[in-house]
């Protein structure tokens, strides 16, 4: 498998489909481990080949017994588990089109995909989404049949027990590199309601194959069997679902992190190859610096010298005996860095780049060799990678093989070829316009050097449809409409002293409107922005104007991912982020530039949770109740004029 010129990308670019991934896969060495399961005890248990094979069959035999058609849609709103997979690739195995969404998605966004894709069957997690996807049957009866994956998909494999696997086998023969094999909807800032993005079982395909490529020298290095990493990114999005499908190309077997996090397991998986965002490796690095903090300046001054010493140690083209000498010296420090890894990672791949340039040669130094990637929603994942030892710290590498990039007079990049999208779903104006004679328009700024490794520079201009990928070179600025400000220092979840310090720019005479049409059009000014949901302006009976803000939950959820905070966080934890209070402050900052200095909001709480009809909240109108809302959160607006207080 180490021959360079029969990798398995070069096999997987023969496939017709990515069914054929998995019986191909089985039909070479059925006993080949590919998954590792959480078995009894949380034991992880490895999966072959032929079992793997012989699970989609059933399920794919179900989806046929229950009137799945090729090029249905199938909607699958879930977490990231081992159910999920098995789903997917036995929807693809039977010639239909996975629609996936996370299990946080808002009812009114699951609402909106299923009446646009108008699926034949769905598999959803949790009573809510069981709720709102069956009440839709009515209304589309396209819609058959709606499963829970929390009683497994026993029920779909029992429709399909009597069937013979032929039935699956002349689907999957039938499959062609231009199928349609996923919708995708991709998080925003931007919008609520972002186009599905159309992904061919070819272009999934090439990502993965010329990114296989990619690492292939690499990754060969391990004996045969030994690559394996713990997924943590969401397969509901194309960074998670990218990264699956290239691990199974590259025969790297696949655990799945799920709820519990990647560094609480990754010390019982042990992962060889990691797959990450740079805010996993940018949290590690940040927890060794304050614990070194914490114990004291001599230990912070030895933790800055071999971090010093790894990130030179990585830069030098030479690494003689002195250098190799006065690395050792740090290797205790560097050795509980690997070992919050598992301490056997060989290769690890940072999905989406964002990674600086100094963090990427710090890990390189400690024994931990990163590469960047980057791509979008449009380009199936991935459209430029680096490879250990043809790297340049701060970069994403170069463009992948089969693929051309052009930059634009603004610096746009451009991109054809490989894994570029069909369309978006039922978008044909929007699918045309995406394209400049042929070329597709990404929506980033980037940069690149003589040698053509690209740097990404940030986003040229708001797109709804296309997902920035995690990573800090993410502008939250130009994308939010905020003024780059300093921003006050956060007390708890409450944060202070907001009001422009503009002089008397605040104070300038605003048209003839009273308070109440003021306030209200401050809380309209808000909620135009995607994360917020509501907001309650309190002015009457205090000292000061102050405000409860909710954040809508999959724009929660899309936070959580573009800033690399684990999956396991919860929403009361997200919305409590320091880093999340200063973009909300940002957004109050500005609003208060349209209202009386006496309006101006000095202080907000954030919730998680939406207020809701059936709370008792809100009207069937969607207004809110604001006496209602009062008395329910008194406690929380005290508590922004208790900690006011106590600052001034």
């Amino acid at each position: 498998m180490g021959d360079p010129s029969n990798t398995p990308g070069t096999w997987a670019r023969g496939l017709s489909g990515l069914g054929d991934l998995v019986y191909g896969m089985a039909t070479e060495d059925a006993r080949a481990e590919v998954f590792s399961v959480r078995g009894e005890r949380a034991r992880w248990e490895r999966l072959t080949a032929g079992e793997f094979a012989t699970e989609v069959t059933a399920v794919a035999k179900g989806l046929v017994a229950a009137g799945v058609g090729e090029g249905d849609r199938v909607l699958v709103a879930s977490g990231s588990h081992q159910e999920w997979v098995r789903l997917a690739f036995a929807v693809w195995s039977v010639r239909a089109v996975l629609v996936p969404l996370s299990r946080s998605v808002s009812v009114e966004r699951v609402a909106h995909v299923v009446r646009q894709t108008r699926p034949a069957a769905a598999v959803v997690q949790g009573e809510r989404l069981l709720r709102v996807v069956s009440g839709l049957q009515r209304e589309l009866p396209d819609l058959g049949r709606v499963w829970r994956v929390e009683e497994g998909l026993a029920d779909v494999v029992r429709l399909g027990a009597y069937m013979d696997a032929s039935s699956v086998r002349f689907r999957r023969d039938a499959t062609v590199p231009e199928d349609a094999a996923v919708v995708l909807y991709p998080l925003s800032t931007v919008s609520r309601w972002t186009r599905g993005v159309v992904l061919s079982h070819g272009a999934l395909l090439s990502s993965a194959a010329d990114l296989v490529d990619r690492m292939w020298p690499r990754v060969s290095e391990l004996p045969a069997g030994k690559a394996s990493t713990l997924l943590d990114l969401p397969l509901s999005q194309v960074s998670g679902l990218a990264s699956l499908v290239a691990c199974m190309v590259g025969r790297v077997r696949v655990g799945l992190a799920g709820s519990a996090g990647l560094l609480r397991q990754a010390e019982a998986f042990k992962p060889t190859v990691l797959v990450c965002s740079a805010g996993m490796l940018e949290g590690i690095f940040e927890r060794e610096q304050g614990s070194a903090r914490s114990t004291g300046w001599d230990s912070l001054g030895t933790f800055n010298s071999a971090v010093d010493t790894a990130v030179q140690f990585d830069r030098s083209p030479r690494k003689g005996a002195w250098r190799r000498l006065s690395r050792s010296m740090y290797d205790w420090q560097f050795a509980r860095v690997r070992e919050m890894l598992g301490g056997r990672v060989h290769l690890a791949v940072c999905w989406g780049g964002g990674l600086s340039d100094r963090l990427e040669s710090f890990y390189g130094g400690v024994g931990v060799p990163v590469v960047q990637a980057f791509g979008t929603a449009e380009t199936a994942g991935v459209f430029v990678s680096g490879a250990v030892g043809d790297r340049v710290p701060g970069t994403v590498g170069r463009v992948l093989g089969g693929r051309e990039l052009w930059v634009s007079r603004e610096g746009e990049a451009y991109v054809r070829g490989g894994g570029v999208f069909s369309g978006y779903w039922d978008e044909g104006e929007a699918s045309r316009s995406a394209f400049r004679e042929g070329w597709l328009a990404t929506g980033f700024a980037v940069e690149v050097d003589a040698d053509g490794f690209v740097s990404v520079v940030g986003r040229l201009r708001p797109q709804a449809a296309m997902l920035e990928l995690p990573g800090r070179f993410v502008a939250r600025g130009p994308v939010v409409g905020a003024r780059a400000v300093e921003p006050a220092e956060p007390v708890g979840d409450v944060l202070t002293e907001v009001l422009p310090a503009v002089g008397d720019a605040a104070e300038k005479p605003v048209e003839e409107r009273g308070d109440a049409e003021l306030v209200a059009e401050f809380e309209a000014r808000l909620r135009a922005h995607p994360l917020i949901s509501q907001v309650l302006v309190i002015v009457e009976g205090r000292p000061f104007a102050s405000a409860l803000v909710t954040l809508v939950r999959d724009q929660l959820e899309y936070w959580r991912l573009v800033n690399g905070r684990p999956l396991s966080m919860a929403p009361e934890e997200i919305a409590g982020d320091r880093d999340l209070l200063r973009e909300v402050q940002g957004l109050v900052y500005e609003a208060n530039r349209s209202v009386p200095r006496h309006l101006a909001v000095r202080s907000f709480h954030v919730l998680a949770e939406e207020f809701t009809v059936q709370s008792g909240l809100v009207w069937p109108s969607g207004e809110l109740r604001r006496e209602a809302v009062l008395r329910a959160f008194s406690e929380e607006i005290d508590g922004l004029y208790r900690v006011r207080g106590e600052s001034s």
